[in-house]
């Protein structure tokens, strides 16, 4: 929003108002990348709020997003596309999770009251970077010696034997001419060397992929333009769900640690103070399990409290750092699809350490 165009401010707004206007004089759609189109909103991943920002403005706007900004990959391209009258936002969604909106957020008429935009439930494939990047393939006529050296040089376990970026031949792996050669049935080049292959939708959820991909090692993704537009090892696999494991596992060890270190320390009276007083509806306060995390800042704040835990390390510090924590932990509790960022995820690592010696130092188990 720092552009300036004839001296006046570039919002998403007149971003999308612009673009409405151009594809209702018939010119086409300009394309972006889904993370340049998140930066028009001060965005670097779909979160929670963001996504329902970007949603309620498209809307407004009467636009929509193909393929859709939510679940495509992050650095993937998009372009835009009017709304029919009969059109809905749930729109690719099989499994809509529904988020209410507010008429002060701008979503709405003027007193048409709260709407309803759907979020994409399903971890789609189509997000996983492996499934974007341009495949790496043999020619059917191509040789052995070839096959070979692209293997070794690329480091691949597999090659997909194709006639185009569409038709598919079958898949050559050091198990397939490993095995042939062994039992001296030999071949020249790939198509003699190549097996029947696996493949999968990007609009799939990465849940369906797994069993193939544990069983045969890889599986081939196929876009919504019929073309192969990745392949998904365990290797991929592996790799994906250690980036949306960490943060829960690193919370979950800041959270235990942040316990072990204050938990007997306070009264149920003191921790009782620092509850939130409009949550009406919470059970009796008795240990430091039963405080949210934004509760544990609220207690250590105070000076007097943060006396009895007679540690020498600078408590307003102590209490910002555990705030960024917090905002991160907001992040992560609502599950954003593109994770979180390497400078969050290296403050979670860092407080974690910083805790974990900490106790370490006080002489307390971990």
């Amino acid at each position: 929003m720092a552009e300036t165009n004839e001296g006046m401010a570039v919002t998403p707004s007149s971003r999308l108002e612009g673009i409405a206007r151009k594809l209702r004089s018939g010119e086409d759609s300009p394309t972006i990348t889904v993370r340049d189109f998140l930066w028009w909103f001060g965005a670097q991943r779909r979160g929670y709020w963001i996504v329902r920002q970007i949603k309620s403005r498209l809307q407004e706007f009467g636009l929509r997003t193909i393929p859709n900004f939510e679940y495509a990959w992050i650095d993937g391209s998009i372009i835009f596309e009017l709304l029919l009258e009969t059109d809905t936002e749930a729109e690719g969604t099989a499994e809509p999770v529904e988020v209410e909106i507010s008429p002060t957020e701008g979503t709405a008429s003027e007193g048409s009251g709260a709407i309803w935009v759907s979020r994409e439930a399903t971890y789609r494939i189509s997000r996983l970077a492996a499934a974007n990047k341009t495949v790496v393939s043999a020619n059917p006529q191509e040789p052995l010696r070839s096959i070979i050296t692209r293997m070794m040089a690329g480091g691949f376990s597999q090659l997909p034997v194709m006639q185009n970026d569409r038709e598919v031949r079958g898949i050559v792996s050091w198990q397939t001419i490993g095995s042939r050669l062994a039992l001296g049935v030999g071949g020249t080049c790939a198509s003699d060397l190549s097996e029947p292959h696996h493949e999968i939708r990007s609009d799939r959820s990465i849940f369906d992929a797994i069993p193939t991909i544990l069983a045969s090692d890889y599986v081939l993704v196929r876009d919504d333009t019929n073309k192969i537009s990745g392949i998904i090892t365990a290797a991929d696999l592996s790799l994906q769900f250690r980036e949306l494991t960490e943060p829960f596992l690193l919370l979950s060890e800041i959270e235990n640690l942040l316990r072990n270190l204050i938990g007997d320390r306070f009264s149920a009276e003191e921790l009782a103070e620092a509850c939130d007083s409009s949550d009406v509806g919470r059970g009796p306060v008795a240990t430091i399990a039963d405080l949210s995390f934004g509760e544990y800042i609220r207690l250590l704040q105070k000076p007097e409290r943060w006396e009895k835990l007679t540690i020498e390390v600078d408590r307003v510090m102590f209490c910002e750092k555990l705030d960024q924590v917090r905002i991160i932990r907001n992040d992560v509790m609502h599950f954003d699809p593109d994770g979180v960022g390497e400078s969050e995820l290296t403050q979670l690592r860092e407080f974690t350490r910083f805790l974990q010696l900490l106790m370490t130092v006080l002489g307390r188990k971990l």
